[in-house]
Parts: structure tokens; sequence; C-alpha cells
């Protein structure tokens, strides 16, 4: 079965980050941001890391290089976030590329993709050390994400994903032309009010990751959401809101 786990927070320099443990056996040490420890303000505060959502340029400047000292690395790898499928090596990373996924082999690299609701996970092969994150929106789910990350290593069977705080089913509200698009996956589309549906996108993820053969045993789910915007941004919750990350960086 998948585990479940309650990302507790651990300071590093100015910042309070959540760890996936799990992680550290595999080589990577990989964790999520929280709001605090940042220097932007108003909807932004504080640790707000999109440079795509109006907040001062200097601050998410700021931010980023605080995020890249927790992670022990220079700097951050990010990419424009389309809601695509589309997966990018590391190396290959410009301020302009378009991609959702960011995959890697090498050491002291820190990959980062940004949500605010969607789901971030990274994938990490326990046999070589190839490591990738991944943004996955219901558009990105739609088109393929995960399948896409997931072809860039040799075998999923030796592949473990760790998932980050997303938006709950209880706070997800959809249309019918989201819904329809889900409606295969048993339990992931229940009825709300009128035309609307609540999708539950972690099991969406569970069942991608578990139909491209990565074991059910070696998927981590952290139990916090984003509902609420309280301790990660949250862009139903707050609109403009800023954008956290799930942060990977593999060992020399």
């Amino acid at each position: 079965m998948a585990t479940f786990v309650e990302l507790t927070p651990e300071r590093r320099g100015e910042l309070d980050v959540y760890p996936f443990l799990g992680a550290r056996t595999l080589g990577v040490d990989a964790f999520v941001t929280g709001r605090q420890g940042g220097v932007s303000t108003g909807p932004y505060a504080s640790l707000n890391l999109g440079s795509h959502v109006s907040d001062d340029s200097e601050a998410v400047r700021e931010n980023r290089d605080r995020v890249a000292r927790a992670a022990g690395a220079h700097a951050l790898i990010t990419c424009r976030q389309v809601h695509s499928s589309a997966v990018v090596d590391a190396l290959s990373v410009s301020p302009t590329t378009e991609a959702d996924a960011i995959s890697t082999a090498l050491s002291g690299l820190a990959l980062a993709t940004l949500v605010a609701d969607c789901v971030p996970l990274v994938l990490i092969d326990e046999t070589s050390s190839h490591y990738c994150v991944v943004h996955a929106g219901w558009r990105g789910l739609a088109a393929g994400v995960i399948a896409n990350a997931l072809r860039s290593f040799p075998a999923a069977a030796t592949i473990h994903a760790f998932v980050g705080p997303s938006i709950s089913p209880q706070t997800y509200q959809v249309g019918p032309e989201v819904a329809e698009q889900f409606s295969h996956y048993a339990g992931a589309v229940f009825p709300d009010t009128g035309d609307r549906s609540r999708l539950d996108l972690q099991r969406i993820v569970h069942a991608q990751l578990t139909s491209h053969d990565v074991l059910d045993e070696r998927i981590t789910f952290s139990l916090q959401s984003t509902d609420g915007g309280d301790t990660f941004f949250s862009d139903r919750a707050e609109r403009p809101c800023g954008r956290f990350a799930l942060v990977a960086r593999r060992a020399s």
C-alpha cells in the first residue's frame, strides 16, 4: 500500500522546510517549502517563489536564493510551467524553457517545481542516480505528464514517488468539462451541487503511477493539503497568491 506521512518542518537558515525523510535513503534531499521565511509582502507573503504572479522580482530572487541555500545549491532550476506533458533535461533549462517536469542524473542540482494547489512530486530511481520533479495539475494529468516523466527512466518498477501537498477533493470543485476527462478513474470524481463535481487529484496521480508500473509500496503521499492557503499557497483560497516549491537535489 502507498504510504501517507505528515511532513514535519525542519529549520534551514531563514526557512522551515518540509522534507520527505524517505527520499534521503535514496540519496536525494527532497523537501517542500512553506509560506514563511521570505521577503515578499501582501498576498505573496512571504516566501513566494513564482516569478510570474506580479510579485516584486527582487523579492522573488531573494526568496529563491534562500531556498537554494536550504538545498545546498547555488540556484534553483525551474521552468516556465504551462500545464503540458513536456519533460526536459535539467542541463537544457533556460529562462524561457516551457515544461512541466525536469529530469537529471547529475548530483548537486536543485530541481524545483512550483505549485499552489496542483500536485508536486519527485520520482527517484533506486538503481541509478536519475530523479525528476513533476508539476501535475489537472491539465498536465490529462496530457500525460506523469507517463512522460516515467518514460525518462530505465524501468518504472525501481522508481519511488514522493507526492507533496495539493488541493483536497473537499475543496476542489470543477465543471463538467474537467470532470468528464477523469470519469474513468474510480473514486476520483464525485458529484457536488448542480453540474459541479469534486476532483481528487491525488487519487488520479496514484492511479497513473501504478498503471505505469510504479509499485504501490514505493509511493509516498503528504497528508497535508493546500486548503485554506495558511501553510502552503493556494490559488483557490486566495487570488492572487504566491507559489511554493517541491525541491530535490541529489548529494554528490
